[in-house]
């Protein structure tokens, strides 16, 4: 079944108002249909709206960004990129797994407290999991199913941090850190109320604490962690924040070869061994946020990121660690236009170069992505040491690539006619070379990209933009990455300049290769391309080159009407040019001289603006006649003689009630597919309809804030009011419109203040669809300004919807409508091969590399620099299979018989979760429903499957142990080990009859289960509504306070 992308769709039908009966045109076609109809999210493109928090995978150089809307944005090797959508915004207490290879949602664990922190390890595929009580939970994700496995281990608070009675304060787990050089051994447990915990896992015990008697004891203050992290590659040292703006080093045991603590003195196992003094303290900002980045030999430094909302000013700092921390504490002040929330650091080297490049990203409290070149940074930190004056690094706002200026205009023109386009193995090189969004990545010396231009004779999708400086740029749209082809600066015959005036309306006639504009001072264009194909050394760089654009350009020829220019169409026969201004004038010009043949001036109380012209024929008292059909501001239509410019009729139409004019089309069924007056402009109307068709019906529509109205043309140019359908939008205003043809007749687009999209059939403006794209606002244009949103739509139904110049959504409207190239190639973030070659690889190489160099060794006051133990590398492999048998071991009985009373386990773990179970239809569901009841039947069918094949496992293993009960205790040694490990012993005879006992009492209590679904998801239906009303109350009363 073909995804749905990313819209959520209804059918809808909202008893739209039909004013007379009306026949199709030339055919007896029941209009669009909802078969024909399917909107969904193709590619987005650039940096989300909303950014929230980052997340970096070293590996597979994956950088994620986390939106306020559920949206997770994934950036990966050679400019890949893909968007993940939360069904629904859920609390704290939802794991989510989400499969990238497939980009779907796979599983959601389900915790029966909320979670504070979660941790993956690095060499496997566990999980720590903390919560607020101050309980650590171990959770295993199973790559073939993609669902999480509760482990039996645990760590509980009254084991790591203390007895019950001897714990006060908030003991919420803030991270269980895994020890780098003992990832599957030790644990670094954070507890928000500063008590510092190593866990050995083996010994499933905590062996050092630190942290928790300072809290209380300096002046009785108050004062909680906010984070952590290590500082040292191999987990002696780690960095703590706190919630009154202190940062304090503290010393942990390191993993020795010995397998012995590092034991600490006394009187320094509850002191820091370095305080950092950064004014956060003096001003009373919490730290919000510590990082900490190695780099060989005395360059490893910290950033330190305060809270956003108390901050004034820059809450960024950059510190110098190594050995003169002590004497001279070196340190960067960041200096954004806003507070930061989050940052990470991430690395931009590539296969084909050996040069290595970390970028510091960060977000801004407005949404906004930064990035600092960290190379920068650490050579202004040395160069501090020398008593120089470098240069402060300089911060970049992160926006699409060539995103110079503002776009203020757009045309996208889709199936362009031509045999020759590029092949995917073209767009596939060429979308690895464009510039990724996040700049310094692969950069040339000169700061250019160049990309070859030989014509638009390749190009099936094309984009076109102007821009608020004047520019014109051509975009390939063939593959969702926008392909830079060409920009166009020239101004006249010798001028190649930009003109710094705003572009207001473009034309582009793809046949005869003619491109129109207009701009805000009544200044139009026209250009005429040259024949092609151009040389093949004729080509242009995208941000600006020497050469001049007479390589293609035929010549430039310059009109000047009254007023700005808002919109601009051509005669069928590529001879008239009409123009429409903001102050009324409508200019009709013959494009060879180009010479005014007439200018018309519309008066209006209300607004003069000519949103729309569009040159037609109708037929007026028995002949056929040239037309050239106005539409102004205030909703008002009229129509002139095409050739004389007098208007027919001395009365134009309009609705009881003036509204902003969005949109005016002339329909005529189905020949709306080769009108191409404002969508693909190149068709020729004259050979739409044959002659002995008869005289056509054809009828104007005209969109305006408030209302859609459907008139008939011929009524329309005698002056007459004849609305053939109106729909009037009662709760909302509309936006934008739009109209695009079907594989069965045309339909209207509309987008809605509310930020849905409704399509609806034409001419009867019945609603075929609904849906909404998560992540789109549309801006409204201020007063003497443009907005920052801009939406185009093809002949076909490609929506292309600009928000700023921060992202790009491309979205089809037709059912099963492909015309984009290489959609999964440049979708596909993860690699396989790249998780396959990490697999075992021990990380002792850098840490045997460091400890001979040390870390701010001497940091410590008044002591001398010892000697650190060497660090014993792990076998990974082995690690894993040790870490296996510890995971699957309960622990701690207690909290082990919590965890069965809590959920449902087998004997190896699998999750039987009622809220798993899914009888019903996923489409008949409410919204209201959790998220693991949305799981779909062919999932739940597998784990159904999975869970038979445990039962069946279960009496295998049932015989196992009945068999075992009765042996002699005085076992082999051989034997002992095998039946630790769960293998079967020799000697063992079958014990069927009792393990089929044993699996038909288990299918029996299935089947109650399945009988009893239904009932619970209806009780639960009810709940999850009371807890949304309970959730939504208490954030309400959050707010007032």
């Amino acid at each position: 079944m073909k995804s749905k992308g990313y819209c959520e769709i209804m059918d809808l039908d909202d008893g739209m108002e039909s004013m007379g009966p009306y026949r199709t045109p030339g055919g007896t076609s029941d209009g669009l249909k909802p078969s024909d109809v399917e909107p969904r999210l193709v590619f987005h493109y650039g940096i989300p709206h909303g950014a929230t928090k980052f997340a970096y995978d070293t590996i597979q150089k994956i950088l994620a960004i986390s939106t306020q809307d559920g949206r997770i944005k994934l950036y990966g090797r050679d400019n890949t990129q893909a968007l993940l959508e939360s069904p629904e915004a859920v609390p704290s207490k939802f794991l989510q797994v989400w499969d990238l290879d497939r980009k779907v949602l796979s599983s959601v664990h389900v915790s029966k407290e909320d979670i504070t922190s979660f941790t993956v390890m690095q060499s496997n595929l566990y999980i720590y999991v903390g919560d607020y009580l101050g309980n650590v939970s171990v959770l295993k994700l199973d790559q073939e199913s993609c669902l999480f496995e509760r482990m039996k281990y645990t760590i509980p608070l009254s084991a790591s941090h203390g007895s019950p009675a001897e714990v006060s304060g908030d003991t919420a787990v803030l991270h269980a850190l895994p020890q780098p050089a003992a990832e599957s051994k030790r644990a670094l447990i954070v507890f928000r109320d500063g008590l510092l915990a190593l866990w050995d896992i083996r010994e499933s015990k905590s062996i050092f604490t630190t942290g928790g008697g300072l809290m209380q004891s300096q002046h009785q203050e108050m004062k909680k962690v906010t984070t952590a992290c290590w500082a040292c590659p191999f987990g002696s040292k780690v960095a703590v924040g706190y919630s009154n703006g202190e940062i304090f080093i503290w010393s942990i045991p390191g993993f020795t070869n010995s397998r012995t603590e590092l034991k600490l003195d006394r009187a320094t196992q509850n002191t820091p061994i370095f305080k950092l003094n950064l004014g956060y303290k003096v001003d009373k900002i919490p730290i919000a946020l510590l990082k900490w980045l190695y780099v060989d030999g005395k360059a490893s430094r910290l950033y330190v990121m305060g809270a956003s909302d108390l901050a004034s000013t820059s809450t960024l700092q950059v510190i110098l660690l190594n050995e003169h921390i002590e004497t001279r504490m070196v340190k960067l002040g960041l200096y954004l236009p806003e507070p930061c929330i989050d940052m990470e650091i991430i690395s931009s080297s590539f296969e084909q170069s050996k040069n290595k490049q970390d970028i510091l990203v960060l977000i801004g409290k407005s949404g906004r992505i930064y990035v600092y070149d960290d190379c920068l940074i650490g050579k202004y930190l040395l160069q501090s040491q020398s008593k120089s004056s470098p240069s402060l690094p300089k911060e970049v706002m992160v926006k699409m690539p060539f995103a110079d200026s503002s776009i203020t205009v757009t045309k996208f023109i889709t199936n362009t006619p031509n045999l020759l386009t590029f092949g995917d193995e073209d767009y596939s090189r060429l979308a690895k070379n464009i510039p990724s969004p996040f700049p310094f990545e692969s950069r040339p010396k000169d700061g250019n990209h160049s990309f070859q231009f030989s014509g638009f004779t390749k190009v099936k999708n094309l984009y076109i933009t102007g821009h608020s400086d004047g520019a014109i740029n051509f975009w390939d749209l063939s593959c969702p990455f926008p392909i830079p082809l060409l920009s166009l600066k020239q101004q006249s015959e010798d001028d190649f300049s930009l003109s710094g005036i705003a572009l207001t309306a473009l034309y582009f006639h793809a046949d005869s290769r003619l491109l129109i504009s207009g701009d805000q001072t009544g200044m139009v264009r026209i250009f005429k391309f040259k024949p092609e194909p151009y040389a093949e050394n004729s080509f242009m760089s995208f941000q600006g080159s020497s050469k001049k654009e007479s390589n293609y350009i035929h010549g430039v020829k310059l009109l000047k009407v009254n007023g700005s220019v808002l919109s601009i169409n051509i005669s069928p026969s590529l001879v008239h040019l009409a123009v429409g201004s903001d102050q009324g004038y409508v200019s009709v010009f013959d494009i060879e001289g180009p010479t005014l043949l007439y200018q018309e001036h519309i008066a209006s109380e209300i607004s003069t603006g000519i949103i729309s012209l569009q040159f037609d024929t109708c037929f007026l008292h028995g002949f056929e006649k040239n037309i050239l059909v106005v539409a102004t501001k205030d909703s008002s239509v009229m129509a002139f003689d095409a050739d004389t410019g007098k208007m027919l009729s001395s009365s134009s139409v309009h609705p009881k009630k003036p509204y902003r004019a969005l949109f005016m089309q002339i329909i005529d069924g189905q020949d709306l597919l080769v009108r191409g007056s404002n969508m693909s402009n190149n068709q020729d109307p004259s050979k739409r309809k044959s002659e002995e068709d008869g005289p056509k019906q054809s009828s104007l529509l005209i969109c305006s804030e408030k209302a859609v109205y459907v008139y008939s043309l011929n009524h329309v140019a005698q002056g007459v009011k004849k609305v053939l359908y109106k729909k009037k939008f009662q709760s909302s205003s509309c936006c934008w419109a739009s109209t695009f043809c079907g594989a069965s007749d045309a339909g209207l687009a509309l987008l809605l203040s509310t930020g849905k999209f409704e399509i609806r059939s034409l001419p009867e403006l019945s609603l075929i669809r609904e849906s909404s794209i998560r992540g789109f606002t549309y801006s409204a244009p201020r007063l003497n300004s443009f907005s920052a949103s801009s939406i185009c739509i093809s002949w076909d139904g490609e929506l292309i919807m600009m928000n700023g110049d921060q992202e790009m959504f491309i979205v089809s409207v037709l059912f099963q409508k492909e015309n984009f190239r290489l959609v999964d190639f440049v979708s596909q973030v993860y690699r396989k091969e790249l998780m396959f070659s990490q697999e075992g690889l021990p990380t002792g190489s850098i840490i045997q590399k460091e400890k001979k160099r040390g870390i701010f060794s001497s940091v410590m006051k008044g002591s001398k620099p010892k000697q650190v133990p060497e660090v014993e590398t792990e076998d990974t492999r082995e690690s894993i299979e040790e870490l296996s048998t510890i995971f699957s071991t309960a622990n701690f009985e207690c909290h082990h018989d919590e965890n069965k009373d809590s959920m449902a386990l087998d004997d190896d773990g699998i999750d039987l979760d009622i809220d798993d179970i899914d009888l019903d239809d996923p489409v008949e569901k409410t919204k209201d429903q959790n998220l693991l009841a949305a799981l779909n039947k062919k999932k739940l069918a597998s784990k159904f499957q999975a869970f038979t094949g445990k039962i069946k496992q279960m009496s295998v293993k049932n015989e196992k142990n009945i068999k075992e009960e009765v042996k002699d205790e005085k076992t082999g040694a051989v034997d002992q080990i095998k039946k630790k490990y769960g293998f079967s012993l020799s000697g063992e005879s079958s014990a069927a009859k009792i393990a089929q006992n044993k699996l038909q009492e288990n299918i029996r209590k299935l089947q109650g289960i399945n009988l009893k679904t239904t009932e619970m998801q209806e009780t639960a239906s009810s709940f999850s509504a009371k807890a949304k009303e309970v959730l939504r109350i208490s954030e309400k009363d959050k707010q007032s306070s």
